[in-house]
């Protein structure tokens, strides 16, 4: 079983969340690949996927991600196992926290994945984002902070990686 993880990062922050989890979860186990040098259509040949993605300023896409964000509706998901995780800046853009995130997760649901890994948006601080399921108690995917809660990053990627792993687990049993 291959992991395929996807990332679009300017500052490396997201890079660096993206090697994180791959330690988490099994440097053998994982894969990773910058939107940046690879088409996103790589993702295609594999069964689990991973996609890291930021929100810039006023709920904007990170860069590498908007240069691709067309190719994401040509993308063959269709039973795939799809994860995604997300950093942005609580408090100082807490009015469009995660947004790119939850764009993100509205354009892979209708190719047919099968999306794991939503995340409890229990502390945090944030007055609105589009990452959050109907029911507002879930993020579409990891939530990550390292702004302003730089200190909770490692022990919430090493709990998502858990419950990543159990999903997968429960999926192709």
């Amino acid at each position: 079983m291959k992991i395929a993880l996807f990332y679009g990062s300017t500052t490396c922050y997201t890079e660096m969340a993206a090697e994180k989890i791959q330690v988490s979860l099994g440097a053998d186990l994982v894969e990773l690949y910058n939107i940046k040098d690879v088409p996103l259509s790589d993702c295609e040949q594999f069964d689990i996927i991973i996609f890291g993605i930021s929100t810039w300023d006023f709920g904007e896409l990170q860069e590498d991600w908007e240069s691709s964000w067309d190719d994401i509706s040509s993308l063959r998901l269709n039973g795939k196992i799809v994860a995604l995780f997300g950093l942005g800046d609580q408090v100082g853009y807490g009015q469009w926290f995660q947004d790119a995130l939850g764009m993100l997760h509205d354009q892979i649901i209708p190719q047919g994945a099968n999306v794991i890994g939503y995340w409890p948006n229990e502390g945090y601080e944030f007055e609105a984002s589009k990452a959050l399921t109907e029911d507002g108690e879930f993020f579409v995917g990891l939530s990550l902070d390292d702004e302003t809660q730089y200190n909770l990053s490692e022990q919430r990627i090493e709990q998502w990686t858990e419950q990543v792993l159990d999903e997968i687990s429960e999926l192709i049993a």
